[in-house]
């Protein structure tokens, strides 16, 4: 049985993986060119700075990483006061947690900055024991240091660690750290495979979910 949860964050708890493509056609619409569902694919999960790279790569254009980061810092608040949204499951799923004392921690690859802009108009603060974004590993997803690090800080073997993710890229990741890892795609992602996750949850609501950390079905 799994002892504690670590979650991701865009696209599994919160609809903004949908607000990143979003920003990334506005971006890419001022410079003549589109967003094709290949890139975006290339692009998701990963942490911020090599999704930049990649798209930057991927259309031969002349911008910084750091200029179309500060750009896309600038259109995202609007986005976030107008549009965010919590994932179907996602708020029952950490009340739950919380009532039967299951640690939680979150692992994405953004940054910081975007996550406590995140977690302000969630009302998510102290949700969590501790959050681990790009900023805090060296190789991000999908390379497994990030799930390593929280199986690390929560002192329990990988195995114990319940791994909520929606992107291949993520769930690749877990599956290397060696955690039991879920996938839980969202409309963004439904078209990705999942090799090796324990099993394939249609949103957060997944009775399994709950069943991998001691909670009775009955509580979902």
């Amino acid at each position: 049985m799994c002892r504690a949860v670590v979650f991701d964050l865009d696209g599994l708890l919160v609809n903004t993986e949908s607000l990143y493509v979003e920003v990334g056609r506005r971006i890419l619409a001022r410079r003549g060119r589109t967003f094709p569902q290949e890139l975006i694919d290339r692009m998701m999960g990963r942490p911020t700075p090599v999704a930049i790279e990649l798209m930057i790569a991927y259309h031969g254009l002349s911008d910084s990483v750091e200029a179309i980061i500060r750009e896309s810092d600038a259109l995202f608040p609007e986005l976030l006061d107008e549009r965010l949204a919590p994932m179907p499951g996602a708020e029952s799923l950490l009340q739950s947690l919380a009532q039967h004392d299951v640690p939680c921690a979150m692992a994405t690859g953004s940054r910081r900055h975007f996550v406590d802009m995140v977690l302000e108009r969630t009302g998510w603060h102290g949700r969590f024991g501790f959050i681990l974004s790009a900023e805090d590993v060296r190789r991000g997803k999908p390379a497994p240091e990030i799930y390593e690090t929280a199986s690390s800080r929560l002192e329990l073997p990988p195995s114990n660690v319940l791994v909520l993710e929606d992107s291949r890229q993520g769930c690749e990741a877990a599956v290397g750290a060696g955690t039991f890892a879920v996938a839980v795609p969202g409309s963004h992602s439904r078209h990705q495979t999942f090799p090796d996750v324990r099993f394939v949850a249609p949103d957060l609501g997944d009775p399994r979910i709950r069943q991998a950390v001691g909670i009775p079905s009955e509580d979902a």
